[in-house]
């Protein structure tokens, strides 16, 4: 048995229309009762001051003064009174005896009978006005007395009636009915036209899906760990998570800013402002490396851009270890290789009956291998550090390049703090000692002298070669990422040098070592006293 199918609710488009259609017509029609309303009380009022001057002007007339003196005043006045009459002035005019006999009237047949309304002020002189149900039915009526010699002798009533008022008022009613007709079809088109819009704009969605859109859209936009930036068409921040504003280190007030103006590295500014799309580009700032998408949003026109940003620091760092722990396993395995050649030279020797050679070249070789282990070990606590230069003594070698530690290098084990994590000491000192064993390759003293020392204020890391150098004009390009010497796809070690370098609070200096190769030393405090501002 299929379930009866619930109504979808109206969309929000439709209900807005809906609710402007009603609205609208409430207004047009409040607006109309209000001119009819007007106009009637206004077209009253006209008639008032038109029957007032009539009555006014007839009884200050001498001939109307001359003809209530005669004997038979109805032939005088009757025709004057009918000559008044029609078009579009007054309905009538009758002019009667102090006493209200009419002397005239429309109806002739009614010309004798008493006037109906009231004339007991215009007896006195005055001049009054009133609405009032006569013969020819219910009219808007002024009565004005006649002065002859000072006193009374006759009374003028002119009037309209309520009839012709009505059928001037609905001339003017339909009028406005057919404009607030006009108006209503033309409001009604307009919305229709905006809700239109508007339902595109929704997708024709109710408010209910709109607001639990809205709800999913703050849960999802705050739960996802990875960065979103939403930028308008206008390069500026649309909507930024909270894990964007954790990497690119933004505060509140980001929100409706330029990108060019947030202060983040060139190569990250020049991605997010780039029109086309990007995909997984590392990108590195003061202490992070990140992995950003871009992605613009098209719908008939440009309307921004959508940025997805990945903190790819940790990984970078342990691919960093991950080579280094390569490199030493290869340089191990070429070890292990070399070794073997030389015990088979030591039985060789034996074999041969020369004893004594046998040994002194054993002796020697076990000497020059275990000379730099124990330089290395008793300088070098830190184990993670002591690993690492033992590896890179191994590859050294394996290079036909010649590894140096200086005598005044010292660590102790646990004098590194834990806001020193050894993860950047071996990003910063495995790249140093990876790019100085490249450069002095093939150079004539092939030497990579290493300083390692920590004291109660900083830990200093100093690497330098006997390579060709860094020229001057290179000097502040060479921690750029993509800078190198050795071709495209290379120029990211020295970034994150000095990226691990920042994130301990310390710095990269770049100068001449002491066999004419580049020297680079890094300081790091250890104590929050001396952390530079």
């Amino acid at each position: 048995m299929r379930r009866p199918r619930v109504p979808r609710p109206r969309s929000l488009a439709g209900q807005l229309f809906a609710m402007q259609v009603v609205l609208m017509a409430a207004v047009v029609a409040g607006c109309a009762l209000f001119a009819y309303v007007t106009d009637r009380a206004q077209a009253e009022e006209t008639a008032r001051r038109q029957t007032t001057a009539t009555a006014t002007a007839v009884a200050r007339s001498p001939a109307v003064a001359g003809a209530a003196r005669s004997a038979d005043p109805t032939a005088a006045l009757q025709p004057y009174a009918a000559s008044l009459t029609g078009g579009t002035g007054v309905t009538f005019v009758t002019i009667m005896a102090p006493d209200g006999t009419r002397w005239t009237h429309p109806e002739p047949d009614r010309i004798g009978g008493k006037y109906l309304g009231h004339i007991e002020e215009a007896r006195r002189g005055e001049t009054y006005s009133e609405t009032y149900r006569g013969t020819l039915g219910r009219s808007v009526r002024t009565v004005a007395p006649v002065y002859d010699g000072g006193r009374v002798v006759a009374l003028v009533s002119a009037g309209i009636t309520v009839d012709r008022i009505s059928e001037q008022l609905s001339k003017q009613v339909t009028a406005l009915l057919g404009m607030a007709g006009a108006a209503l079809a033309l409001g009604g088109l307009g919305t229709y036209v905006v809700n239109a819009r508007l339902r595109r704009h929704t997708h024709g969605m109710n408010a209910a899906e709109l607001s639990r859109m809205h709800d999913y859209h703050e849960a999802a936009l705050h739960a996802v760990r990875e960065g979103l930036v939403m930028l308008d068409g206008r390069r500026r921040i649309a909507l930024i998570n909270d894990g964007a504003r954790e990497l690119l280190d933004l505060g509140p007030e980001a929100v409706g800013a330029p990108v060019a103006e947030l202060g983040l590295p060139p190569s990250l500014t020049g991605a997010l402002l780039a029109a086309e799309p990007r995909v997984d580009e590392l990108h590195l700032t003061a202490d992070r490396v990140l992995v950003v998408s871009t992605r613009p949003v098209v719908g008939g026109e440009r309307r921004g851009t959508v940025v997805t940003l990945r903190d790819h620091t940790e990984l970078q760092a342990l691919s960093g270890e991950l080579d280094s722990e390569r490199g030493f396993t290869q340089a191990l395995r070429s070890q292990a290789h070399e070794a073997a050649n030389r015990l088979h030279t030591v039985v060789s020797l034996i074999e041969l009956g020369r004893a004594e050679e046998a040994v002194e070249f054993a002796t020697a070789e076990l000497e020059l291998a275990q000379a730099l282990t124990d330089r290395v070990v008793d300088a070098v606590a830190e184990p993670v550090l002591a690993a690492l230069l033992l590896g890179k003594a191994a590859q050294a070698n394996e290079r036909g390049v010649e590894l140096v530690l200086t005598e005044d290098s010292r660590i102790d084990d646990g004098v590194l703090p834990p806001s020193l994590p050894s993860r950047d000491l071996v990003t910063i000192l495995g790249n140093l000692i990876d790019n100085a064993l490249e450069a002095a390759q093939g150079s004539p003293l092939a030497r990579v002298t290493v300083t390692a020392r920590a004291d109660a204020r900083e830990v200093l890391l100093r690497v330098a070669d006997s390579g060709p150098g860094i020229s001057a004009d290179d000097h502040d390009a060479v921690f750029e990422r993509g800078w190198s010497t050795r071709g495209p796809g290379r120029g990211l070690g020295l970034a994150l040098v000095r990226q691990a370098a920042h994130r301990g609070r310390g710095a990269v200096e770049l100068g001449l070592g002491p066999d004419a190769g580049a020297e680079f030393t890094v300081r790091l405090p250890l104590r929050s006293a001396e952390v530079p501002s």
